[in-house]
Formats: structure tokens, C-alpha cells, sequence
């Protein structure tokens, strides 16, 4: 009986130091797989998922709308950091300290993102890997006209005045050559020369031969391929460029009379513009609210009458078309940026019929983030953005400071 218990005590002791060991290894496995690493492959995932999900709002070396990452493994522990960017709420609710201080001095809580464990910490392992690196402190240099310039690059001013400068040159000698001609054709003429060396000096320029020459003919035709290739990806390039864009409508509405004789805002018709994605159609009770006292015999009029009698809708022919895959807000613009109209649809005061004033491509609105300035003025929300803002430049902030040139601002 004594041994029965002492081997079933031995039993239960055994089972419970293997039961440790379990833990142990599991708590080992978890440990090894949050940690960072110097894979490459690991580092490329952790990359991409980076610039997909956090450059909106997160630099390495610089302060964006967060802080920057510059060294945040070392400054952070890793089972905090793996908590904080699953729920930065939860953990601002909790009362943690570092996550509260970080709210305070941005004023932004950072969204959650659903990551596993393996992809923040191949997201930390590419911040270790580039926070590694030596930091850039001068990347350009600005120019004497306040234009930035890349130090390793030229100016394109300079690169203008020195084309201008060598055509100059070219120019100078060819006169220079031709002059050296006369000047040796005179002074040969005098000297005593037989038939042969007379012929060589006397002799004049073949147009006919010129142009029958091969090396004319495949300069012609060099010349000449070259401005069909030209013309071609001319086109290629305008594939979808609508600019210009003038359909005829279904009722013949004028701009001109009704935004520039008569001065309507344009917001009284398009109601959406200033609290919706899409600026809209009028509906016909609009029209109506004027045109049941001004004009209401007019045969135009007579055909909004018909489709309001027949429940039918006007059929306009839409004029500013952007692909499916690009989103644009017309509130965004117009009430939170205040972007006049005519910045876009240039100038309607003055269309009779209206059309498409801007090409509306992905370089023409990158260049227009590129050069309009944030309208931060009375909005509380950009008070924080715009004072670190200038702390790192005397510029005014632009859209594109703000994260206008993001991808999955516009293509989501």
C-alpha cells in the first residue's frame, strides 16, 4: 500500500514538472516568435505592411501627425508595442500612462489595426533595420529663389541656361565655320591650282543630289519616324483625358446667364457640394422655385414641366467623369478646404455651355496637393499639425503635409 502511494505520488510529480516544461516551451515558442529579427525576407513583409498601413501618419525620422519611429523598439517594450498597435483605445481606457501622454501631445488615437503577432513584429523589425541606419540631414538644399534642389542634382533653371548656351555655341560656330570657307575659297582662287583642285574649290552645293543622298533620306526618315512614335504616345497619354468635354444637353441650360448675368452661387443648385461626396443635380423643384414666376412659357421650361407630369427624369449627359477607381469628395474640398469652384471647373460664369475646364488626371491633382496650402484657419483639429509643422519648415502646410499624396487617400 505504501509503495502504491509512493509510485502514484512519483506519478503525479512527474506529470506536473512536464506539465512546466509545456508551459514553459510555449511561453518560449510565443516569446521567439514576437521577437525581432534581421531576416531580410521578414524586413521586406514588414516594409510593405509599413508603407501600406502607417506612412499617412508615421515617418521614421521625422514627426508626422504621429511621432516618429526612429528607434521605438529600443524605446518601447515589445509586449507593449504589440498591445498599443492592436488597440490603442483599449490601452488609452486603462489609464497607461506612455499611451495617455502620447494622446495628449497628439491628440490623435492611432487606429487599431487587426495585425497577428509575426506581422507587427516584422513591421518593428523593419523600423529596427531602418532605424539602423544613418539619418539623412540634408536631403535638398534650397535654391536662390527659395526652390528646393537636390544636392547630387542640377537646377532645372541651370539646365535650361545651359542648353541655351550650348545652341548659342553651336550657332557661333557654324558662322565661324562658313566664314573660314569664304576666306579660304577667295584666297585659293588666286593661287595657281590645276583642273582638278579648281573643280574641288569651285564647286557649289546639289540640292538634288543632297536629297537624293542616303544619309538625307535616313535622316528623313529618322525625322520622321521619330515624330510618328511622338505623336502616338501623345495619344497614349490622353487615353480618357476628357478635357474639353462639351456634350449637349437634354434642356438648354446656360451658365453663363444663371451663375454670370444673374450671379446665382453655385451651391444654391448643386445642394450637396458643401455636405456630400457628390455636388448633384438639381432636381426640378429647383428650377421651379424661380421659373414657375420667370419665364415659365419658355419650350425649356416646358420640357422639365414634362418630365415632372410623366415622373420621368431629365437625362443630363454627365461632363466631369473620374474612373471608378479614384474617389473624390466634394465636401472635403469645398467646405473643409475652401476651394472655389472655378479651381476645377474653371470659368463657368463665362460657359454657355458647360464643359470640362481641367484635364482631371492623377498628376493634375498631385500637383494641386502639392501647391495648395491646408486651410487650418479656425479648426482646431490641425492647431497640433501645424505647430509641428513649423518646427521643421517656415513654409505655409501644404494638402500634401497633411498626407494628400497617400495612395489610399484617393484609390481604396
Amino acid at each position: 500500500m505504501h509503495k502504491t502511494n509512493s509510485l502514484s505520488f512519483i506519478n503525479h510529480l512527474v506529470r506536473f514538472i512536464a506539465f512546466i516544461f509545456t508551459l514553459l516551451f510555449i511561453g518560449t515558442g510565443l516569446s521567439q516568435a514576437q521577437e525581432l529579427t534581421e531576416d531580410a525576407g521578414v524586413i521586406a513583409q514588414g516594409e510593405e505592411l509599413f508603407k501600406g498601413n502607417c506612412t499617412a501618419c508615421h515617418k521614421i525620422n521625422e514627426k508626422l501627425l504621429g511621432p516618429a519611429l526612429r528607434d521605438v523598439t529600443e524605446r518601447r517594450e515589445l509586449d507593449w508595442l504589440l498591445t498599443y498597435i492592436k488597440n490603442p483605445q483599449k490601452m488609452i481606457s486603462s489609464g497607461d500612462p506612455i499611451a495617455n501622454e502620447l494622446f495628449d501631445e497628439y491628440q490623435i488615437v492611432m487606429t487599431s489595426f487587426p495585425f497577428s503577432d509575426d506581422q507587427i513584429a516584422s513591421i518593428l523589425s523593419y523600423i529596427r533595420a531602418e532605424s539602423a541606419k544613418p539619418m539623412e540631414t540634408a536631403v535638398a538644399a534650397p535654391s536662390a529663389d527659395g526652390e528646393s534642389v537636390a544636392e547630387s542634382g542640377i537646377p532645372e533653371g541651370y539646365m535650361n541656361a545651359i542648353m541655351i548656351g550650348l545652341i548659342a555655341i553651336l550657332a557661333i560656330l557654324l558662322v565661324v565655320l562658313f566664314l573660314i570657307i569664304n576666306v579660304l575659297s577667295r584666297f585659293l582662287k588666286e593661287k595657281d591650282l590645276d583642273d582638278n583642285q579648281r573643280e574641288v574649290v569651285n564647286q557649289r552645293l546639289d540640292l538634288r543630289a543632297l536629297v537624293k543622298s542616303n544619309a538625307f533620306l535616313g535622316f528623313a526618315a529618322f525625322f520622321f519616324t521619330a515624330i510618328v512614335l511622338k505623336t502616338a504616345l501623345d495619344g497614349v497619354f490622353t487615353v480618357g483625358v476628357q478635357q474639353g468635354y462639351a456634350p449637349t444637353q437634354p434642356i438648354a441650360f446656360s451658365h453663363k446667364l444663371h451663375a454670370g448675368q444673374y450671379e446665382i452661387d453655385c451651391n444654391y443648385c448643386h445642394t450637396g457640394v458643401r455636405k456630400s461626396k457628390n455636388a448633384n443635380i438639381p432636381s426640378p423643384n429647383i428650377c421651379m422655385n424661380c421659373h414657375l414666376l420667370v419665364m415659365p412659357d419658355s419650350p425649356e421650361i416646358a420640357k422639365i414641366y414634362d418630365a415632372i407630369d410623366n415622373n420621368t427624369p431629365i437625362e443630363w449627359v454627365r461632363v466631369h467623369n473620374l474612373p471608378d477607381l479614384s474617389y473624390f469628395n466634394h465636401s472635403q474640398h469645398v467646405e473643409v478646404g475652401g476651394i472655389e469652384c472655378e479651381t476645377c471647373h474653371g470659368p463657368v460664369k463665362e460657359m454657355e455651355v458647360i464643359q470640362q475646364h481641367a484635364n482631371l488626371t492623377m498628376g493634375w491633382c498631385i500637383n494641386c496637393h502639392r501647391e495648395t496650402n491646408l486651410n487650418t484657419k479656425g479648426n482646431a483639429y490641425y492647431n497640433k499639425l501645424v505647430e509641428l509643422h513649423s518646427e521643421v519648415s517656415k513654409e505655409p502646410m501644404k494638402v500634401e503635409d497633411n498626407g494628400g499624396l497617400e495612395c489610399s487617400r484617393c484609390h481604396y
